[in-house]
């Protein structure tokens, strides 16, 4: 198995990045927004004690996304919150007055009108917003970069969604998106942000806290040591650094990111340490498709840099590790179904605390039998078929080959 690359981020000597509207407070206001919607459930944080003993830490846990809006995914937190401030402001009103209910009728709906919606996606953002847009009585326009998996352009298409796979990169895809808003007059929402197109993503990452408020009420108390994160363009891991940087203040938990090799935009960043943002250009042909974004988020990279502790870029092979643990638990732990990208972080946990090689990053993050570990599963099996292939078969062909 190849090894996992890392970088260790000594909190610098600079001024405390902007929490802004990502903390505690504001999270409370947007989950009860979210609230409002009839699909809304708490999705479960789940304990796993029998895996904690195995590796030698005190606790593990693993909030479950795959049961988010019934869209198996996390991803909808965002998009959905920022398409509801994108009406609100249409209408010149706050969201918090203009709930669920009150979006869908009649007289809100005559007010606005037919919207469209644009985004670029490896699978799970775009099914947000066309699931978002369809509730909402919107219109939506989703592009899937090549290689993208047919089950995720289905889902996409049955939300109502004008949904087709390019034959651009990811990263083209967006760019794509947003001239494609610029010219049909479109409203793009995007979860990447760069230079002049920051408001929309940065509400995305503000209904992505969401997952944060529901975290700190389900831990009860209990306070994590170690938050691994799985980032692509850094939006959600930006959002939730931020979150438990406020909400926990100087007993902060350790912060880890876990990106793929192929796509590790924010170690080559962190390790340039040069004041700009570093791009992947190479292939990034792995198995985390939704993982698999060349470019930092411009809002989140400034978070990551002053409070996450270390980077990490992972081979394949650990994420799939990742599924199959969590899918084949020990003892009464519970049975978790994630996917390629929402295994990352567990699969670099077991990783880590079980390879002898890895002594002095677990010493330097004080990753000891003290630990009280939270990850996050993003999603489920959104790609059945390569959930089997990886699960059943072993196979390390990421969808694309």
């Amino acid at each position: 198995m190849k090894e996992i690359r890392y970088i260790l981020n000594h909190r610098p000597e600079l001024p405390d990045a902007p929490i802004g509207t990502f903390g505690l407070e504001n999270a409370k206001k947007v989950r009860n927004w979210h609230r409002s919607f009839p699909e809304y459930r708490e999705t479960p944080l789940r304990r796993l004690d029998r895996l904690a003993e195995r590796l030698g830490i005190t606790s593990l846990f693993v909030k479950d996304e795959s049961a988010r809006f019934g869209l198996n995914a996390f991803k909808a937190l965002g998009g959905s919150y920022a398409i509801g401030r994108v009406l609100a402001d249409r209408l010149g009103r706050e969201l918090s007055d203009l709930p669920f209910p009150v979006l869908t009728g009649d007289e809100t709906r005559d007010a606005l009108c037919d919207m469209t919606f644009v985004t670029a996606t490896d699978g799970n953002h775009g099914r947000g917003v066309a699931w978002t847009a369809n509730r909402l009585g919107q219109n939506s326009v989703v592009y899937l970069p090549e290689g993208s998996a047919p089950e995720r352009l289905w889902n996409i298409r049955a939300l109502g969604a004008d949904a087709s796979i390019t034959d651009l990169s990811y990263d083209d895809a967006v760019r794509f998106a947003a001239r494609q808003a610029e010219k049909r007059g479109w409203v793009l929402v995007q979860d990447t942000a760069w230079d002049g197109y920051e408001r929309i993503p940065g509400w995305i990452m503000e209904g992505y806290t969401t997952m944060g408020a529901e975290i700190m009420e389900q831990m009860d108390g209990v306070r994590p040591t170690h938050v691994f994160l799985q980032a692509g363009v850094g939006a959600m891991a930006g959002a939730m650094t931020a979150f438990f940087a406020d909400g926990y203040g100087e007993d902060r938990p350790r912060i880890v990111i876990v990106e793929p090799r192929k796509a590790d935009c924010l170690l080559r960043t962190a390790a340039a340490d040069d004041g700009t943002l570093h791009a992947v250009t190479e292939k990034m042909d792995t198995i985390m498709a939704g993982l698999a974004c060349g470019e930092p988020c411009s809002i989140a990279w400034p978070i990551l840099r002053q409070y996450a502790d270390g980077f990490l870029a992972i081979p394949d092979e650990v994420a799939a590790r990742g599924m199959r643990i969590l899918g084949n638990p020990l003892g009464d732990d519970p049975r978790i179904v994630s996917g390629e990208s929402g295994a990352a972080t567990l699969g670099a946990v077991a990783e880590l605390l079980e390879k002898q090689d890895y002594g002095p990053l677990r010493d330097a993050l004080e990753l000891d039998g003290n630990a009280k570990v939270l990850c996050i599963s993003t999603e489920g099996d959104t790609d059945r078929e390569n959930y089997r292939r990886v699960v059943w078969d072993g196979c390390m062909a990421c969808p694309a080959e």
